[in-house]
């Protein structure tokens, strides 16, 4: 028989889990565990790129791996852990932090974006594309599922990959992004040129993986649209439409053009992009609400994960450390 691929993805413990996360990314990590040797981690560490109260990154990082187990990973299938209990993460990145290069870190598209909102950004938010690479990389992970804005994340590791590969001789496996084929950018419902975000604060823009049916109704109907009142799907022209017709699309298993044949008008279609949504959501809010009532469960499923993370991200910066010539520990 042959091995499995190996998969792996993080989520940083930065608020609730939003739908775009779950459409993005989420979901499609659920259907990968089934084929493959999947690692999933709370990447808190890049939480610290900004400011965040110590004990709300505590709770965050709980409630991020409850989410994790919510929407069906299974532990006995993939190993679920947090990434500042396997200390390999932050060695592994400055090993590749010494091969990337600073013009290739400032290009990267998110950190420009999240420098211009602040006066002073701290230096971890330009290193943090290589603390990702090194999540990856350490897991010889040949698949790495992410939504499209990760795209660029993706290509730098890679692209360190290869060059530590042909430094040192081969090393790390070369990833490879999977990108669902839909609704991989969800948009924010009120902001639809921006995508839907748990870091932006926008209350009716953004709904939540944990939503009642009655936030999501009435986060969609308030949904920006336009004014022409025709349902076709152009997502230049109506980007607010176009949203929606998306999230229809991911939450039923049809294309968008599909879904925009079936309305003429926009009020029907609010309300099947709601109770879709809301149908979508609900094995995963039924079950948050189980796991709840047993934090011991976590607590073990994210020891038995970081166990196994270890063991194989431990022989990785071994043979990465090796590599570049720094001297082995005396057993």
């Amino acid at each position: 028989m042959a091995p499995m691929s190996r998969v792996l993805s993080g989520i940083a413990p930065s608020g609730n889990f939003t739908l775009g996360n779950y459409l993005g990314a989420l979901r499609h990590w659920v259907a990968l565990q089934d084929d493959n040797e999947a690692f999933y981690c709370v990447v808190d560490l890049h939480a610290l790129t900004d400011s965040i109260d110590p004990a709300a990154l505590q709770a965050n990082t709980c409630d991020a791996a409850l989410n994790m187990l919510a929407i069906g990973l299974d532990p006995h299938r993939s190993a679920i852990f947090v990434q500042s209990h396997v200390p390999e993460h932050p060695r592994l990145a400055w090993l590749l932090e010494c091969t990337a290069t600073m013009g290739e870190l400032s290009r990267m598209t998110q950190y420009k974006e999240k420098a211009e909102r602040h006066e002073t950004v701290r230096a971890g938010l330009f290193t943090y594309p290589v603390l990702m690479a090194a999540d990856i990389l350490l897991y010889d992970a040949a698949a790495v599922p992410v939504g499209d804005d990760q795209r660029q994340h993706i290509e730098l590791a890679r692209e360190l990959a290869i060059r530590f590969n042909h430094r040192y001789g081969e090393t790390f496996t070369v990833p490879e992004a999977i990108i669902p084929p839909a609704a991989a950018r969800v948009m924010d419902l009120q902001h639809p040129e921006r995508k839907m975000s748990k870091s932006v604060e926008s209350p009716l823009g953004t709904i939540s993986l944990l939503d009642s049916p009655d936030d999501i109704a009435k986060k969609v109907r308030k949904a920006v649209t336009d004014t022409d009142g025709e349902v076709r799907y152009d997502q230049d022209a109506k980007p607010g439409l176009a949203n929606l017709l998306d999230l229809l699309a991911a939450a039923t298993d049809r294309t968008p053009q599909e879904v925009a044949g079936a309305y003429e008008r926009y009020g029907d279609l609010k309300n099947d992009v709601a109770e879709a949504l809301s149908e979508l959501l609900r094995p995963v809010r039924e079950l948050r609400a189980e796991l709840e009532g047993d934090p011991s469960h976590v607590d073990q499923v994210l020891a038995e994960g970081a166990a196994r993370a270890h063991a194989v991200a431990s022989a990785t910066y071994v043979r990465a450390a090796g590599a570049v010539g720094l001297l082995p520990p005396a057993p």
